[in-house]
């Protein structure tokens, strides 16, 4: 397990809507898979049991996302507005959790560890929160010229979101890659729960 990884929905609907945009309204949730083991190894290699699958291997956590939206285009003349947007957004954090109390002071550590674990995946969950905000300021009021149909608008738009999404997901592995380094808070959280202290 090298990183913690996400699912990544990106989902949208175009329907009419008020004039006006209301900002990011995010949703979110806690799932949790259950580990078991009475030591910090026992519960590491459990997490390495049942973890989230993706892709060939598991995670010990992830962060998904469901985006949806509603968008309000409107003809002017003969070009064409994006004159509101309102996103649904639904962020859905992946956990581990232990199965039955726990000694201490692999009770202490595990406590530990899952909180810092949380920690590293909220701040998943802030960049998608942030990529939502670049998109809703790239979008309302977005003009198209001689596109009265707004066809081409819709296709500027498009352009526009896939820049914004590979940013966000290179964000995300960065991330990843920083927590994951030997001096890298989640890789610290790893050694202090299977090393006990």
């Amino acid at each position: 397990m090298h990183c913690i990884m996400r699912l990544f929905f990106f989902v949208l609907y175009f329907a009419a809507w008020p004039a006006h945009s209301e900002g990011v309204s995010a949703k979110e949730q806690i799932r949790v898979y259950a580990v078991s083991g009475r030591t910090g190894p026992e519960l590491y290699a459990s997490i390495g049991e049942n973890g989230p699958r993706l892709g060939a291997g598991r995670v010990i956590a992830h962060t998904g996302f469901k985006l949806t939206w509603r968008r309000d285009y409107r003809r002017r003349g003969d070009d064409c507005v994006l004159a509101a947007a309102k996103p649904n957004l639904v962020i859905t954090y992946t956990l581990p959790e232990a199965k039955g109390p726990l000694a201490s002071p692999t009770a202490e550590n595990w406590a530990r560890f899952r909180a810092g674990v949380e920690a590293h995946e909220r701040v998943h969950g802030q960049i998608i929160k942030e990529m939502v905000e670049e998109i809703l300021a790239v979008s309302v009021g977005l003009e198209e010229k001689n596109d009265p149909s707004c066809k081409k608008i819709r296709a500027t738009l498009t352009e526009r979101l896939r820049d914004i999404s590979q940013r966000e997901r290179a964000r995300q592995r960065d991330y990843d890659r920083a927590e994951f380094s030997d001096n890298g808070a989640v890789h610290q959280l790893i050694l202090m729960l299977v090393n006990g202290g």
